[in-house]
């Protein structure tokens, strides 16, 4: 998991056409089985689309905004689209946060992919205030059905919905907010809140910090990684649920998940599952454990906490039973409850 707040940095040469200055919308057609669209600054809006070919909107801002270009052609097995930027000094002054941030950047205007070691790019700062470049691009990208399609961004805000495709959202510092996807859903970024609601298909989530909100995914699987940020999950119903986050809170409820994965460094978790569950292993370095179980759970338990108790309100036959570890059977023993809290309680009950 890349994260943007630890090397971001990002120069943008001024290649490429330049736009007429104007804050009217400009329209491009990107065509091709592949596409990348890039971007350091503004609102994103990404939605379905009845043409053939990727539509991109585009409308200038500030003061500079007539000083941005922008450049179509292929890169890395994708065509491509990518606003740049000729400053090493960027002001988005169109944000109600305040923020000061460094990315890196090529001088074809594409950054990320992970490879945060190359030479060959160069630096940019972007803020909300200062001396600099003050233009940013806010677009709206209308995707085809089964397109597969990756958005660059940097700053700002990004509203995905109603895409039916192969989508990945790949941000620095970003609030996305997704509803109505079909299809995979990717969801990258260094900072910045993550909600996702009524999504079919599979969901990978990753956050270097954010809280993150996912709300009825159906799918096979549903992956949230985040450094730091709370996680709740909703109406998952999917066969394999995996949560990992550094610090913060999850809360796991109405999910119909057979292999549950939650793991946090500090942080309580709760969770509710249904008679689907067959392998819930849950680990925290610091917090409470709470799950709900139906009565019909069978499993072979292995429970240990450093410090807190252990209560079981549910029918267990035991094997060992101590203040901090607890081993057994529960029903049909057929599957399996892992639980290892370095310091918390852990309680089991009955839904």
């Amino acid at each position: 998991m890349h994260k943007y707040l630890n090397a971001l940095t990002v120069t943008a040469l001024a290649l490429g056409i330049s736009a007429t200055a104007s804050a009217q919308q400009e329209r491009y057609e990107v065509q091709g089985d592949r596409v990348a669209v890039y971007n350091l600054a503004g609102t994103v809006t990404v939605e379905s689309g009845s043409s053939s070919s990727v539509v991109v909107e585009v409308t200038r801002g500030g003061s500079d905004g007539s000083r941005l270009g922008v450049e179509r052609g292929p890169i890395n097995g994708r065509q491509t689209l990518r606003v740049l930027y000729p400053s090493d000094q960027i002001v988005y002054s169109n944000r109600e946060s305040r923020f000061d941030m460094r990315l890196r950047v090529r001088a074809d205007g594409t950054f990320g992919h992970g490879d945060w070691d190359d030479d060959d790019r160069d630096r940019i700062r972007i803020r909300s205030s200062g001396d600099g470049l003050e233009a940013w691009a806010d677009m709206r990208i209308l995707v085809p059905q089964g397109q597969d399609v990756v958005v660059y961004w940097g700053v700002g805000e990004a509203t995905i919905r109603n895409v039916d495709g192969r989508l990945r959202f790949d941000g620095a510092s970003t609030r996305v907010a997704a509803t109505g996807t079909r299809g995979s859903l990717s969801i990258d970024v260094g900072s910045g809140h993550v909600e996702v609601t009524a999504a079919e298909g599979d969901v990978d989530i990753d956050t270097g910090s954010g809280s993150v909100a996912v709300d009825g995914v159906t799918g096979d699987d549903l992956r949230i990684d985040t450094g730091s940020g709370g996680v709740t999950a909703s109406g998952a119903n999917v066969s394999t649920l995996s949560i990992d986050t550094g610090s913060g809170r999850i809360r796991v409820e109405r999910t119909t998940a057979r292999d549950i994965s939650l793991d946090t460094g500090s942080g309580g978790i709760s969770l509710v599952a249904s008679e689907n569950a067959r392998d819930i292993q849950i680990d925290t370095g610091s917090g409470s454990v709470t799950v709900d179980l139906p009565a019909s759970f069978g499993a072979q338990v292995e429970i240990e906490t450093g410090s807190g108790g252990i209560d079981f309100d549910m029918p267990i036959t035991v094997q060992r039973w101590s203040r901090d570890e607890v081993r057994g059977t529960m029903g049909d023993g057929s599957g399996r409850l892992i639980i290892d809290t370095g310091s918390g309680s852990v309680r089991i009950r009955q839904n």
